[in-house]
């Protein structure tokens, strides 16, 4: 798993936490994990388990699709991470219903298909 993608899913976390109105110190008492280890997966600098994971999701109210959103996080566009990019790509996807990702399948073909035809 890339930095930048551990950093996303902390950056969200952060911006989640912060739109429910709690504290570090809050989650971290409504989880059951430790205020460094909140620290930590928000800034980043530690890989979240899918265990510790969860219990982060059930403090805030959210499930997963809600973390991996990701069109919050300002500057995503920005990044030279391919598969980054390409993970960005899919939570974008991931909470749309099935016509809307046909529809953005279709207009991303067409776009595709027009680069290919300038040689782009």
């Amino acid at each position: 798993m890339s930095a930048d993608f551990i950093k996303m899913v902390g950056e969200r976390i952060r911006t989640l936490r912060k739109e429910k109105g709690y504290t570090q110190e809050s989650l971290a008492e409504k989880s059951g994990v430790y205020i460094t280890y909140i620290s930590d997966i928000e800034r980043g600098s530690r890989n979240i388990s899918l265990e510790t994971l969860e219990k982060v999701l059930v403090a805030l109210e959210v499930n997963a699709v809600e973390v991996f959103r990701v069109e919050g996080i300002e500057g995503i566009e920005e990044r030279n991470d391919k598969q980054v990019l390409i993970n960005a790509f899919h939570s974008l996807l991931a909470g749309r219903e099935l016509e809307e990702v046909q529809m953005l399948l279709k207009v991303a073909k067409e776009v595709l298909g027009t680069f290919d035809r300038l040689g782009k």
